[in-house]
């Protein structure tokens, strides 16, 4: 089971941190929303904590819980730029459906 992050991604994730001053990774969870049922939880971790998981990609940790894992596994979290927008992106193996706004998604 793991979850990783695109070059891009880390680059974008490593970039914040640095003007940020600190923390150690990202944290990638679900949590029950939207039309579709699951929503994408992101938040940047300035530390470590009993019970969560732990992936290295690019150098980062990229942090997850337990109940998440099953829903995130084989993601990878990938920073896009389509046009003006810019933002991270869920390739998530796992989704059966997502929502028509993107927000949330199905498994």
């Amino acid at each position: 089971m793991a979850i990783s992050l695109s070059e891009r991604a880390a680059k974008h994730v490593s970039n914040f941190l640095q003007k940020r001053g600190k923390g150690v990774g990202i944290r990638l969870g679900v949590r029950t929303s939207g039309c579709s049922g699951m929503a994408y939880k992101l938040e940047f971790v300035d530390e470590v904590h009993e019970g969560d998981l732990q992936f290295d990609s690019h150098g980062l940790k990229v942090i997850t819980d337990a109940k998440s894992l099953p829903y995130l596994d084989g993601t990878e979290l990938d920073f896009v730029r389509e046009g003006l927008n810019e933002g991270f992106k869920f390739n998530n193996p796992n989704v059966k459906n997502e929502c028509g706004c993107g927000e949330s998604f199905n498994v």
